[in-house]
């Protein structure tokens, strides 16, 4: 079986073919754009199955079928909510909600496995790429986490989106750090966040922050052709872009 990913953030990419691998299923190829899609397809064999992300840095993936006649099985990788999934079913795509479960991927690895010879013909689904993208484009799609309640004691402390500095983690935890410079444990992970969070204005710049594009004060150049976040507040540590993401995060941004 030949399997590719279409994933926005090379990062998750490399999640889920960590992920596959345990599956036995080996990933040939990973793409990150709709450009680069276009340009594969037009070179190489389509794959057996791909796992394609919704939103690519430069687009929603439909845009690489309006281009080419797709010939491969596709599993839908994506962060949106319920009401933007019945445009899944009813073209009965099979999808993964974000982030990942290791259980719901063996399952529809398996559910494609016995589909295998049904699917030779892939245009025998009679996908309707133009109704998904309608319904991922209506007023009622997905609405991002603008605020985060923390326990204090016994008190509780509602901290919406405008007041974050940055989210980090330290020692298996995850904190907002407030621009009144104080830290409060949440319970929740980086992963989670970034798909809770409107990446158009948060952007995770390594594996231990995420940073709004608002509480950046400077940007440094730093060694290994990384860069350095300079943020208001937080001193604790050191704000590296990784030299994975620095492209994407110069494109983030603009």
């Amino acid at each position: 079986m030949i399997t590719l990913i279409i994933e926005d953030e090379k990062p998750a990419a490399r999640l889920l073919q960590r992920k596959l691998e345990k599956l036995d299923v080996t990933v040939e190829t990973m793409l990150h754009s709709v450009e680069e899609s276009v340009q594969w397809f037009e070179n190489n064999p389509h794959p057996d199955l791909i796992f394609l992300d919704i939103q690519l840095s430069d687009g929603l993936s439909f845009e690489i079928f309006e281009k080419i006649d797709i010939k491969s099985a596709i599993i839908f990788t994506t962060a949106y909510d319920e009401y933007a999934l019945k445009a899944f079913k009813l073209n009965s795509i099979d999808y993964l909600l974000k982030p990942i479960d290791e259980d719901d991927l063996e399952t529809a690895v398996s559910k494609y496995k016995t589909r295998i010879p049904k699917t030779a013909e892939t245009s025998n689904l009679q996908l309707d790429f133009e109704q998904i993208r309608q319904m991922l484009s209506n007023p009622f799609e997905k609405e991002y986490k603008k605020r985060f309640t923390v326990k204090i004691g016994q008190h509780l402390k509602v901290i919406t989106t405008e007041e974050i500095e940055c989210f980090f983690s330290e020692n298996k935890g995850t904190y907002i750090h407030t621009y009144d410079n104080r830290d409060y444990l949440i319970d929740s992970t980086l992963e989670i966040l970034e798909q809770e969070l409107d990446k158009k204005d948060f952007f995770r710049v390594s594996r231990k922050f995420i940073v709004p594009l608002k509480a950046i004060k400077e940007i440094q150049v730093y060694t290994n052709s990384r860069l350095k976040v300079i943020l208001p507040t937080y001193k604790e540590d050191e704000v590296i872009v990784s030299r994975e993401k620095v492209q994407d995060f110069k494109t983030w941004l603009g």
